[in-house]
């Protein structure tokens, strides 16, 4: 999945690309039921997936390629890996693997929230410009990119993600960039809508938040996190040597690389 112009120049000016069908059925049934049956686990930590709540409508997954062969293939999916590296500018590993099933919050004052219209819950960035991006011929690049795939269809009240879009090229600060947004959310703020089997590949520079959710459908994503093969791993996402080793090599060198500097720069366009 080479990105097309069009999409590449999305990504620059926006800081995210919104790829249409980018996961075909068959692994879009898979993940759902992976993420089904994770999500019915008595005690996720057990399989060694680290997890937290935000009352009984939000719960957090991470640390998943070990859990189910479906996050595995996802994290490593072909055709994403050469967006991503497109847009990273080079070499990857897989960072990190995620995922949320939400619905509605049951105290929340849904025609409260409805009047207010799009309603982010915790804007953040995991990279900021400057140190985490850099322009290579004339493109934008960040060390630090997502691939979120949407299972379930995500409508207009179904949680959809937020971003101020062309944030990732921002500097001045994060909260006064949020506070300018928020006085005028139609202009400065998108929510994104999405059909399941679409993936949102996003700059972790650029500034984004979930979304409360007002209507009756649950939310499922699953998210993949990339960087640079330079880069030390995050702690909490150590793989274990012996899930590693039952790897073939090819998919084992996407988590666990087999040479970190020098980088192995993308070919200029």
């Amino acid at each position: 999945m080479a990105l097309s112009a069009a999409q590449r120049l999305h990504f620059d000016v926006y800081g995210y690309v919104l790829l249409q069908d980018a996961l075909q059925a068959r692994e879009l049934g898979a993940l759902r039921a992976a993420l089904r049956r994770l999500a019915g686990e008595p005690d996720p930590a057990a399989r060694g997936v680290y997890h937290w709540e935000r009352g009984e409508h939000y719960r957090h997954f991470g640390h998943l390629v070990e859990y189910d062969p479906a996050f595995l293939d996802y994290a490593a999916h072909p055709a994403l890996l050469s967006a991503v590296r497109e847009v990273v500018g080079g070499s990857v590993r897989v960072e990190e693997t995620e995922a949320i099933v939400n619905r509605r919050d049951p105290a929340a004052d849904v025609e409260v929230l409805r009047q207010r219209g799009c309603t982010p819950l915790g804007f953040h960035t995991g990279a900021e410009h400057g140190w985490g991006t850099f322009e290579q011929d004339g493109r934008f690049h960040c060390l630090f990119v997502k691939t979120l795939a949407y299972l379930t269809d995500v409508g207009p009240e179904d949680g959809g993600t937020a971003v101020i879009p062309g944030s990732h090229r921002l500097s001045f600060g994060q909260a006064e960039i949020v506070a300018a947004a928020q006085a005028d959310p139609p202009a400065l703020i998108r929510q994104i809508e999405a059909r399941a089997g679409a993936v949102l590949l996003f700059a972790e520079s650029l500034i984004h938040s979930t979304t409360a959710i007002l209507g009756d459908r649950e939310r499922l994503i699953v998210v993949t996190g990339y960087v640079p093969t330079m880069l030390q791993v995050w702690p909490g996402n150590e793989l274990s040597p012996g899930f590693l080793a039952g790897l073939p090599a090819g998919l084992r060198t996407v988590l666990q690389p087999d040479r970190a500097w020098p980088w192995e720069r993308a070919p200029a366009p």
